[in-house]
């Protein structure tokens, strides 16, 4: 196992204290039943006069099947048998994963179905058995026609309907994790239903999610609270990268009547693999939820455990509670309206041939102006410009507006990068100021300093002055951008070497005899999140009555994707983080996102407030322009919630 997976794996695991039964693994392979010669996992709980429990056995021959056993313990399970096999054409290559519900006095166990080997998303969809008595047939109904799994059905109605969760695209990821009501169980398999919430399936998202690299799946039936529905489900990070995954459970609140509004939520896995016998089996690394029962205030958490043996730990429901967040439990997103670039390289202008990404943006409460960074076939950098109403691109300029002129940005590798890169835009008085990366191809980029009249600008006079350096020579020295107004009388410089954000506090923005920012104070990047590996200012900064709202850029060490996040600056020291964005509110996930260039990249330099709505304005897999949008006071909100935790204990 890598270094940092281990490392997170022990953290979350100490966070709470989920005690693991001493029995476990409480149910292995049986070696004298063939149907379960190889592994027994993922089991699923309910409990009348006894336990009954379902789970997914695995036969010699890789086929598998849904076994029943008993118990009058929870613990220890004795009659095992096996209860459902394929006999359906939709299930002809094995049933897997139950999860098992009583209500109205009948049992129904939804299970994954396999109509296809090998198997593709459009062959694994969800099943049903349902009967009355385990010692009967049951009674067998194809339920979606789509590719889902993980549906779990509430042991009573809500609002006068049957409600279910299950997991929709688990095999074209991202999965999302649904609700479906019914008005009668009839609609459970009936497919014109089917069809038709499939039509809309994102009005009925719960919104879990976090970041579009995570695979969620539901996980134990939903047990009620006196809080709402506890569900406790499966959250597996960096999906995308097998060698990387950590498979962890969370749990979330559901409101009682409004099973799609979330109360509050565990910020992190509350359970990830730790004993041997979740760390080696079949599957290693694994555990994963799939029944749960609460009696008092203990809740018993049945889990399968390196998809071989089924496990059981205990948790105490006040001690979870104390960990799950009621502030701000939905991780925002930024809305992209377009899904379409709004500018893209143009083939017949050889300046910006090969991409146009990263611009900077002025508003100047009539027109947004974009500067935007151009490259032509040879790898030069020039700015192009264009205006925007916000959404659409109003005018295009077809040469270019500011170009390589210093020797410190002057191509000296041939077909090498060079130029200049990646500008911001700030407005001090009468002046607007742009920061961007020199680079000549071979000494370590630095960032450059030029300036213009507003009113030039606007009226498309680009008398730009002289470019200066403003960073020490032989230091990669990048991102950088100049705060809108002075701090105790100082300009302040947001700039990126190494890893962090830094900052500098200068007397003028003339930098004579080669003064150079020295990089006084720091934001570092997060250890263990999204933004691990390094930060970097995205937009100069913007006001508010809280705070300095800044957007940054942050890349994984797991992932290397790039992506998008926001802090809330104190007001009077910049240096002075309040709050932070947990998860990125920007990530690459349509597709001239994630391939061009540089895959998987979203890189904003400018943003404009216009009419209570942020628009920002974005390098797509640097390749091509694109804009996003979120509302000015959810924003704030947010970070608000954020830096004033809440819990719901």
């Amino acid at each position: 196992m890598p270094v940092l997976q281990h490392q997170l794996l022990k953290k979350y695991s100490s966070m709470i204290q989920f005690k693991r039964n001493t029995s476990n693994p409480i149910l292995k392979p049986d070696p004298k039943s063939s149907w379960e010669q190889q592994a027994v996992f993922n089991p699923s709980i309910v409990k009348d006069k006894i336990y009954h429990m379902v789970y997914r056995a695995f036969s010699n021959s890789s086929l598998s099947t849904i076994g029943y056993t008993e118990s009058i313990d929870g613990v220890n399970f004795e009659k095992r048998k096996q209860l459902i096999k394929p006999e359906m054409d939709w299930e002809k290559f094995g049933c897997e994963d139950p999860r098992i519900t009583k209500i109205d006095n009948e049992y129904f166990v939804f299970y994954t179905a396999l109509s296809d080997y090998p198997f593709i998303p459009s062959g694994i969809k969800i099943g049903l058995a349902c009967f009355s008595d385990f010692s009967k047939a049951p009674e067998k109904k194809l339920i979606t026609p789509f590719n889902s799994k993980a549906m779990a059905l509430y042991p009573e109605k809500i609002n006068g309907k049957y409600a279910a969760l299950l997991t929709v695209n688990t095999d074209l990821p991202p999965a999302r994790i649904c609700l479906a009501t019914f008005d009668k169980k009839e609609d459970m398999w009936s497919q014109i239903y089917w069809h038709k919430w499939y039509q809309n399936f994102s009005d009925h998202i719960v919104p879990l999610q976090r970041m579009n690299s995570d695979q969620l799946e539901v996980g134990a039936t939903p047990v009620l609270t006196k809080y709402g529905w506890l569900v406790i489900y499966a959250h597996i990070q960096h999906y995308s990268h097998p060698d990387k995954r950590i498979f962890g459970i969370e749990a979330v609140i559901l409101d009682r009547d409004d099973p799609q509004k979330i109360i509050a939520r565990t910020d992190y896995p509350v359970m990830t693999p730790l004993e041997e016998y979740e760390l080696k089996g079949i599957v290693p690394n694994i555990v994963f939820p799939s029944g749960a029962i609460l009696e008092n205030d203990t809740v018993s958490l049945y889990y399968g455990s390196a998809d071989t043996t089924c496990s059981l730990a205990t948790f105490g429901l006040s001690d979870l509670l104390k960990e799950m967040r009621t502030s701000s439990p939905v991780a925002i997103k930024v809305k992209k309206p377009l899904n379409a670039p709004i500018l893209t390289p143009i083939a017949s202008h050889a300046w910006e041939e090969k991409a146009v990404f990263n611009p900077a943006a002025f508003y100047d409460g009539n027109t947004i102006h974009l500067i935007y960074r151009a490259m032509s076939a040879d790898n030069t950098s020039v700015f192009g410009y264009a205006q925007s109403d916000g959404l659409s691109i109003t005018k295009r300029l077809d040469v270019p507006v500011y170009v390589p002129r210093a020797e410190f940005e002057s191509k000296k590798n041939p077909g090498g990068n060079s130029g200049c890169e990646d500008p911001r835009i700030t407005q001090i008085g009468d002046m607007l100021y742009m920061c961007y990366t020199a680079y000549d191809g071979i000494n370590p980029p630095r960032v450059a300093l030029t300036s213009i009249k507003t009113a030039d600008f606007t009226n498309n006079n680009f008398d730009w002055s002289d470019p200066i350096l403003i960073s020490s020579p032989g230091i990669d020295d990048k991102d950088a951008a100049i705060f809108p107004e002075k701090i105790n009388g100082k300009f302040v410089i947001f700039h990126r070497i190494q890893n962090s954000i830094v900052l500098d506090f200068v007397d003028d923005l003339e930098f004579k005899n080669k003064s150079w920012l020295r990089s006084i104070e720091f934001i570092p990047p997060r250890g263990d999140s999204w933004d691990s590996e390094k930060i970097g200012l995205c937009t100069p900064p913007f006001k508010t009555n809280e705070g300095w709202i800044l957007f940054y850029h942050g890349v994984s060490k797991i992932s290397r994707h790039y992506r998008v996040g926001a802090m809330l600056l104190h007001p009077k020291d910049p240096s002075c983080v309040l709050s932070r964005t947990p998860w990125p509110i920007l990530e690459a996930e349509l597709p001239f996102e994630k391939e061009g260039i540089v895959h998987n990249v979203v890189f904003p330099c400018g943003i404009a407030v216009k009419n209570n709505i942020i628009y920002i304005y974005y390098g797509g897999a640097d390749k091509v322009v694109c804009v996003a949008t979120i509302e000015f006071p959810t924003l704030l909100d947010y970070l608000l919630e954020i830096k004033n935790k809440k819990y719901l204990l």
